[in-house]
């Protein structure tokens, strides 16, 4: 299969994702963002399912297998589902000597381009969550300061 120039950049921005999801404090609409992107890919014949893999660090020390997309010289994973363990062949451990090549693709841009291509927004996959109130609210500025830093000890006192 040879990559398209729109494979290509897809690729990157999925890479670029992946990569950012990996750090972020709130990854979940990165990942969703590369599960759409990838199974889209898929669907469409821009990526393939190779086969699967063993996975690094399995939750809860259960051993756990992920299924491995080629695009182009992409590679990601993905969980696996219980067709992937009938239809693709496991490829064993996971070869830590191969690196997926540079994207430079700043993360703003991924994001659109990926979100334009799924139609997936970013607060369309998460509930809304009514705002809580702040626990110090109503106690005097003063008061919550605590030192002359501005951080409170557990020796101070109480008030």
């Amino acid at each position: 299969m040879k990559p398209s120039p729109n494979s290509v950049r897809l690729a990157e921005a999925v890479h670029t994702v992946n990569r950012h999801a990996k750090t972020a404090p709130d990854n979940r609409y990165l990942y969703s963002l590369k599960k759409a992107a990838l199974e889209k890919m898929i669907f469409e014949g821009l990526a393939e399912k190779t086969g699967l893999h063993f996975v690094r660090n399995p939750s809860f020390s259960r051993q756990q297998s992920a299924v491995l997309i080629t695009c182009g010289e992409f590679l990601f994973h993905l969980p696996a589902t219980k067709e992937d363990f009938q239809t693709l062949p496991h490829l064993g451990d996971q070869n830590l000597e191969i690196r997926n090549p540079k994207a430079s693709v700043s993360l703003r841009a991924a994001k659109q381009l990926l979100s334009d291509y799924t139609g997936l927004k970013e607060n369309s996959d998460q509930p809304e969550s009514p705002a809580t109130p702040s626990p110090r609210r109503g106690v005097p500025k003063k008061d919550r300061r605590g030192t002359a830093s501005g951080h409170r000890s557990w020796f101070g006192p109480l008030k």
